[in-house]
């Protein structure tokens, strides 16, 4: 692929976070096979959520090179890995996102797109839901609650309306529809400081109010717990629950989830191409390794195989392990 004229290239390594966190005592945790590159393409969005653990937003410029990003269709074949997640910011908002995807299809790896479903009625983004529909891309759609309230109070005025819109796009491409080979997943994030509710009871509520009320199907309800970073750090501290809210995630943590912890299989890369075991530790800055070691970057994986490494751990990573478990994939445990 072109490098995009528009797209800086790597600038130097991110400075450590003042909101880094020690190690503690969260148990040691040891990689294994490689299933999953997730890939954040940009922190641009056309939103800025609450609860963002990328404090990403409008006026946020960090994008990906276009020398970066053709390394990533190589990447995936020489560790033979079978899913690229992207995400941002809005990883639509990358110039050359649907050039990837379309590369990345070509492979036969299965693409998820995290999307915020207001991109969809953005302006120059008109065609983007056809275009995911056609190349068969699984959408997991963030959606904080079923009530306009709750929304638009976590992520502005009037985005429970556009997102509702975006999902019946969606449903009318056959996304969220049984058989249709396109597969719809939304994101639940608690409002405050507390853990998700159990997910199967939740799906139920969604699935049952977004039909009667919306008209929307969706495939499954992915119920995550709130990271104590970056924004939503911030709103903690604010209010004084920072602390409580950190040992709540410990005094809720569960050993048996470690088994299924998605940095055991997933791979983060940031927007200038080094990894991290996890898009969390890459906002806090946490490199992938033992420092002080070379920082691993995406072209290293075209030699090298992670499999046996240390994962890189905090305390925020009871935000993992908290009750029924937190992932990507939703929750660890029924």
């Amino acid at each position: 692929m072109p490098q995009s004229p528009a797209l800086a290239e790597q600038p130097a390594p991110n400075q450590p976070s003042p909101e880094r966190p020690a190690a503690a005592t969260f148990p040691p945790l040891l990689r294994g096979g490689l299933t999953t590159l997730q890939v954040n393409l940009g922190y641009r969005c056309n939103q800025a959520c609450s609860h963002c653990h990328v404090n990403a937003g409008p006026s946020r410029s960090e994008m990906m090179a276009g020398a970066t990003l053709a390394l990533i269709p190589a990447v995936l074949a020489a560790r033979g890995i079978a899913c690229l997640d992207l995400t941002g910011g809005a990883p639509e908002l990358h110039p050359q996102f649907r050039e990837l995807v379309l590369a990345v299809r070509r492979q036969g790896v299965r693409v998820i797109d995290r999307c915020n479903l207001t991109i969809l009625r953005e302006p120059g983004q008109e065609d983007l839901a056809n275009f995911l529909a056609d190349q068969g891309v699984e959408v997991v759609a963030s959606l904080p609650c079923y009530l306009q309230a709750n929304v638009d109070r976590q992520r502005g005025d009037g985005v429970f309306e556009r997102s509702i819109a975006g999902l019946r796009q969606l449903n009318a491409l056959g996304y969220g529809q049984q058989g249709s080979g396109l597969e719809l997943h939304l994101v639940f994030n608690p409002q405050g400081a507390s853990l998700p509710p159990p997910q199967a009871r939740l799906e139920a509520d969604y699935r049952r109010v977004l039909a009667a009320e919306y008209g929307v199907v969706f495939n499954h309800l992915y119920a995550l717990a709130n990271m104590p970073i970056q924004r939503f750090a911030a709103v903690l501290r604010a209010s004084g629950e920072l602390e409580t809210y950190q040992q709540l995630l410990e005094a809720s943590h569960r050993p048996a989830n470690l088994d299924q912890v998605m940095c055991r299989s997933l791979l983060s890369v940031d927007w200038q191409g080094y990894l991290y075991d996890c898009d969390f530790n890459q906002q806090l800055q946490l490199p992938f390794g033992i420092e002080p070691a070379p920082r691993r970057q995406l072209r290293d994986l075209l030699t090298w195989d992670p499999r046996g490494q240390a994962i890189t751990v905090g305390r925020h990573c009871y935000g993992c392990t908290a009750g029924n478990g937190s992932s990507c994939g939703g929750a660890l445990a029924d």
